[in-house]
C-alpha cells in the first residue's frame, strides 16, 4: 500500500499494483506528449474513482471549479514521493 499525504492536505492510500499498471505508464506518456486527457486518465488509473473524486474536491473552489494545476501538482508529489521511497 503507499500512503502519504501530499503538502495541500490530500491523504492517500493507494494499492501499489496501481502504480505498476502498463496503463498508467501509457497515459503518462500522453501526459508527457501534452495531452490533459492522458491525465485524467492517469488519475483515474492511480487513485480510482472514489480517491480522485476526494482530490478534486480538495481543490475546488466555491465556483465549482478544481483547479487543475493543484490536482497536477499533487499527482505529480504522489509519484516523486514513491519514486523517492517515502511511502510504505
Amino acid at each position: 500500500m503507499i500512503t502519504g499525504k501530499t503538502k495541500s492536505g490530500f491523504v492517500y492510500a493507494i494499492p501499489e499494483k496501481r502504480i505498476h499498471n502498463m496503463e498508467l505508464l501509457d497515459a503518462l506518456v500522453e501526459v508527457e506528449r501534452g495531452s490533459d486527457a492522458g491525465l485524467s486518465d492517469a488519475l483515474n488509473l492511480l487513485l480510482g474513482k472514489d480517491l480522485k473524486k476526494k482530490l478534486y474536491d480538495l481543490h475546488r473552489d466555491e465556483d465549482g471549479i478544481v483547479d487543475g494545476e493543484a490536482v497536477a501538482n499533487d499527482f505529480v508529489q504522489i509519484l516523486l514521493d514513491y519514486k523517492a521511497g517515502k511511502n510504505s
